[in-house]
């Protein structure tokens, strides 16, 4: 069964409770690893300068404190445990992820599919780990 190490659970509990209650389910489930939750203001704009982020500090959701972005990626029991470069296996990950968020009624937006319209290759920047709280208000 799957389940968070310790970086993943620290990088987790800075984000919105709803973000954590919605990774807390996929785990249960999914392997993945959270890679970020609250962006300070220089690793915010490392992530900016590195093209990583089209956001500088402090206008991106990872700013906000808790947090209301998060990223994870889908892990993998054997080396490289995390594949950057396996397009296919974060679309299945951004589906799933989106299906457990709509099972919960948990809004998200994510980094593959920005305009929500479920049209994957209308993007003009791909995110791929990105995953967002929208509040309602």
């Amino acid at each position: 069964m799957p389940f968070f190490n310790k970086s993943s659970i620290d990088n987790l509990v800075t984000c919105h409770t709803e973000l954590q209650r919605l990774f807390n389910e996929v785990i249960k489930y999914y392997d993945c690893k959270v890679i970020c939750g609250y962006r300070n203001e220089i690793d915010q704009n490392k992530a900016y300068e590195s093209g990583s982020s089209t956001k500088k500090y402090p206008d991106s959701k990872h700013n906000k404190i808790p947090s209301l972005a998060v990223d994870v990626v889908p892990y993998f029991k054997n080396e490289p445990h995390i594949r950057w470069n396996d397009k296919n296996k974060f679309y299945e990950f951004g589906g799933y992820v989106q299906a457990v968020a709509n099972i919960f009624i948990i809004n998200i937006r994510w980094g593959g599919n920005w305009d929500s319209d479920d049209e994957l290759y209308d993007q003009t920047f791909f995110d791929l780990p990105h995953f967002e709280l929208i509040l309602s208000l």
